[in-house]
C-alpha cells in the first residue's frame, strides 16, 4: 500500500480555517473539510505527521455517516463534485476531503460513555459521579456501565474541552435542544456500539458534534466514530480493572510522557517506530470496522 502524507493544504481563492488536524475551506453554501495527517497531543500539534491518518479518519467518517442513517452534513468525497481547484490536486485531496453542508455548529461536545475510562474514571474516583451523573459505588476502571451515559462538554478553541452537566448544557443550548442532543447521541452510540461489538471491537466512549440548518433541522457533523473522537478497545483483550490497548494515539502519548518533554515548549519529533505503530493502529481500526483495508493513496 502506498503511504500518503499531508501536513497542510493550500488552495488560493477560498477562505481557509486551519484547525489542529483539519483544514476547512469555505465554499459559500458548502464547506470542504480536509483531514491532514497532523496529530495533536496534550493540546499541541506535533511536528511529525502520521502517514494516512487523515485518509483513515475521512473514510471511517463516511462509513459511519452511511451506516448510522442519521441526518448528517456529508455530501461527497468525489473530487469531481468539488471546485476545479481542488479536483486538479488529487495528491492533496483524494481520499481525505469531504464536501459537506454548512451548518450553525451547536457549541457542545456530545460525549456518550458506555465504559468507565479516561477523564470519566478520574472524576468517578474523586466524586462517584461523571458530569453530574450519579453512578453506583465500587465500579472499576474500564468497567462497562450499567447503562450508557450522556456527558457533554464545552467546545474550547484552545486547551481541553471542559466537562459539564446536562443542566449546564441546557443553559447553553436551551432545554429542547439539549434533550434532542442527548436522545440522538445516545441512539447513534447504541447503534454503533452494537455493530462494533459484532466485529470484536468495543467503543468505550465517543463524542459527536451537531449543527443546524437554517430551517432548524439538526445534522450530525464533523468526524464520526474515528480513533480521534472515540476510544476503541479489542473486545478479546478487555477486562474490568485494567486499561486495555486502544486503537488510537496512545503510543504517541506514552512516548511523550517518557521523552522528558515539559508540555509547555514545542514538542519533539516522534521516533519512526512510534509513527509506524500509531499508523498501524489507525489502519487496524479501519480494517476491523469496515471489513476492508484502506484504499491505496494517490
Amino acid at each position: 500500500m502506498t503511504t500518503a502524507v499531508l501536513q497542510e493544504s493550500n488552495v488560493e481563492g477560498f477562505p481557509l480555517r486551519r484547525g489542529k488536524v483539519r483544514d476547512v475551506y469555505d465554499l459559500g453554501k458548502e464547506l470542504l473539510i480536509v483531514a491532514t495527517d497532523r496529530i495533536s497531543a496534550f493540546d499541541w500539534v506535533l511536528p511529525t505527521p502520521i502517514p494516512d491518518k487523515g485518509r483513515v479518519l475521512t473514510s471511517l467518517s463516511r462509513f459511519w455517516f452511511e451506516y448510522l442513517g442519521v441526518p448528517n452534513h456529508f455530501i461527497s468525497m468525489d473530487l469531481e463534485d468539488m471546485p476545479a481547484a481542488f479536483a486538479r490536486e488529487p495528491r492533496l485531496f483524494e481520499g481525505r476531503s469531504m464536501l459537506v453542508k454548512k451548518t450553525r455548529v451547536i457549541p457542545a461536545e456530545c460525549v456518550v460513555r458506555g465504559y468507565l475510562a479516561g477523564s470519566g474514571w478520574q472524576e468517578y474516583r474523586r466524586t462517584g459521579r461523571v458530569c453530574g451523573v450519579e453512578l453506583p459505588g465500587g465500579l472499576r476502571e474500564s468497567q462497562q456501565l450499567p447503562e450508557s451515559i450522556f456527558t457533554p462538554a464545552t467546545k474550547e478553541e484552545t486547551g481541553h474541552d471542559l466537562n459539564i452537566t446536562f443542566e449546564q448544557l441546557s443553559a447553553i443550548t436551551g432545554p429542547e435542544t439539549a434533550n434532542q442532543l442527548r436522545r440522538q447521541s445516545m441512539a447513534a452510540y447504541s447503534r454503533a456500539a452494537s455493530y462494533a461489538r459484532g466485529r470484536n471491537l468495543i467503543i468505550a466512549d465517543t463524542k459527536f458534534e451537531w449543527g443546524t440548518l437554517p430551517d432548524g433541522s439538526m445534522l450530525l457533523i464533523d468526524e464520526v466514530l474515528t480513533p480521534d473522537s472515540s476510544r476503541f478497545w479489542p473486545a478479546s483483550e478487555w477486562r474490568a480493572g485494567a486499561s486495555p490497548p486502544s486503537f488510537d494515539k496512545q503510543f504517541v502519548r506514552d512516548w511523550l510522557e517518557t521523552s522528558g518533554w515539559d508540555k509547555n515548549s514545542p514538542p519533539p519529533p516522534l521516533p519512526e517506530d512510534v509513527v509506524a505503530k500509531t499508523r498501524s493502529k489507525y489502519l487496524d481500526a479501519h480494517q476491523l470496522l469496515t471489513g476492508k483495508p484502506l484504499e491505496a493513496g494517490v
